[in-house]
């Protein structure tokens, strides 16, 4: 798909440093939530460390990743006592961050005074006139961006952030509408025939597909087959599609259960999660607040003993095959992922094409506890990526050099649960989507992706329950 058509392109050289870096004089807005404080500390645009805390100043390794809240809180102590008093007016001099365990270490270094002047913030790049530049940057929402002069230099936020061994990045404020809780709303959808096809009327049933409990439904995100037990083999959808506390028994159906309309029983949840502490996915990264949650939104249903599995395909409607789990690898270049186009396919919206704006996504709740998500992906030409009854769909990274699409994420919440960002000036807020990182999920989950029919049929061909599924190409 052509990037040139997303109103929300990106342009990354992942080393150099941009022309418009952090101190540009074309910078005039800045912003502060509309419930800041007045009696914020003055925040440094570029810190400066002493000599004598150089040993704190390495990048945390494999091992410091999983440490306590204590542990980080004591990590990032030691390293904010070498900070020395506010130099304006200039760049750091040290070396511009470039991958996404940098960024997410200075952020997380500077956590207390972020959350201070902010709804949330994110790792990305800096956003202008809602195109992406190739300037790495801390994305810091805000709930109004007004210009300076109105603004007490106390409510200013830095233009750039400097993190430990002198390695610095641009902070970047975005405006975001935040619903708050939402009213209930009927389930969007658009009518297609692929849209048409997910909700029941294919023959198969695969990713993209409709699944329902008694009194909600979503989107089937791809088969999968556990690593434990006797290797079951189901699908993976949102916890909150697929576990209604009213009902125990859990149940899944395609299209609809039977109370509701035509279906077909599906399985019954074997396990899900919701939220996780913040050790196991973002460790020390996730700055000092001990109550640190991650959102992963999964279950896994693995398929009835009388289902028949002649119905199930692992190709997704309207895209095809598919290829192996796109795994994060928080060394690489942020360019790796922030920035990618991405499609998705749901039985709400159908196929719908995107691009990941920002990662790591970190908020805090009415009660300061703080949250953490995976993605943020914009839909393109200001068109929303997913509606209501998409949630579970895979997001699929665009191949590039003629590879299969890579799955990277599941949706688990959009525009109704969360809010709107304003990218460009004069124009009206833009909807986005949560996503959750499917690798981590399915390692949390100890599951597996199945991507091929002939895998598929392997699992199944010793004790001779599945032939080739009739559906395998129809209507792709």
């Amino acid at each position: 798909m052509n990037r040139n058509r997303l109103g929300l392109s990106a342009h990354h050289s992942g080393s150099t440093q941009s022309e418009e870096s952090a101190l540009d004089l074309e910078r005039n807005y800045y912003g502060h939530p509309s419930s800041s404080p007045l009696h914020m500390q003055t925040f440094a645009v570029g810190v400066q460390h002493s000599e004598g805390n150089a040993a704190y100043f390495s990048w945390p390794t494999l091992n410091r990743w999983n440490d306590a809240a204590e542990d980080r809180a004591n990590y990032f102590g030691n390293l904010q006592k070498g900070v020395l008093p506010e130099t304006l007016g200039r760049l750091p001099s040290g070396q511009q961050a470039t991958t996404l365990l940098e960024l997410m270490t200075i952020r997380a270094f500077h956590s207390k005074i972020l959350r201070r002047f902010s709804l949330g913030t994110a790792i990305g790049f800096r956003i202008r006139g809602g195109v992406l530049t190739d300037i790495p940057a801390i994305l810091v929402f805000v709930a109004h961006k007004v210009h300076r002069q109105w603004l007490n230099h106390v409510q200013c936020l830095p233009a750039a952030l400097e993190g430990p061994g002198g390695v610095w990045c641009d902070v970047d404020v975005v405006e975001f509408s935040y619903y708050g809780a939402p009213a209930p709303t009927p389930k969007e959808q658009l009518y297609t025939e692929l849209a048409d096809g997910l909700r029941g009327s294919d023959s198969c049933v695969g990713s993209g597909s409709q699944v329902a409990s008694q009194e909600t439904y979503g989107t089937l995100g791809a088969i999968v087959r556990s690593r434990t037990g006797n290797r079951e083999v189901g699908f993976l959808t949102n916890r909150h599609v697929a576990v209604d506390l009213d009902y125990p028994n859990q149940k899944m159906f395609h299209p609809l259960p039977p109370s509701l309309g035509p279906g077909v029983y599906l399985g019954a949840v074997e396990r899900a999660t919701s939220f996780i502490t913040d050790d196991l996915w973002y460790g020390i990264f996730a700055g000092t607040n001990p109550e640190t949650f991650v959102r992963a939104d999964g279950a896994f249903i693995p398929f009835a003993e009388d289902f028949n599995m002649n119905n199930v395909i692992t190709s997704i409607r309207g895209v095809g095959d598919i290829g192996e789990v796109h795994r994060i690898d928080l060394q690489s270049p942020i360019n790796s992922l922030i920035g990618r186009q991405v499609i998705k396919v749901g039985r709400s919206s159908g196929l719908t094409t995107g691009t990941i704006m920002a990662y790591a996504l970190e908020y805090n709740d009415e009660k300061g506890i703080c949250f953490l998500t995976d993605f943020l992906v914009v839909g393109e030409n200001q068109q929303t990526f997913d509606l209501e009854g998409d949630s579970g769909s895979l997001i699929l990274l665009t191949g590039q050099n003629r590879e299969k699409p890579r799955p990277v994420g599941i949706i688990w919440g959009g525009t109704a649960n969360r809010g709107r960002l304003k990218l460009r000036v004069g124009q009206p807020p833009e909807n986005w989507t949560s996503g959750v990182d499917l690798g981590r999920l399915l390692d949390l989950l100890e599951l597996d992706l199945v991507t091929t029919n002939e895998t598929l049929q392997g699992l199944f061909s010793k004790c001779g329950s599945i032939q080739r599924p009739l559906c395998v190409n129809e209507r792709l």
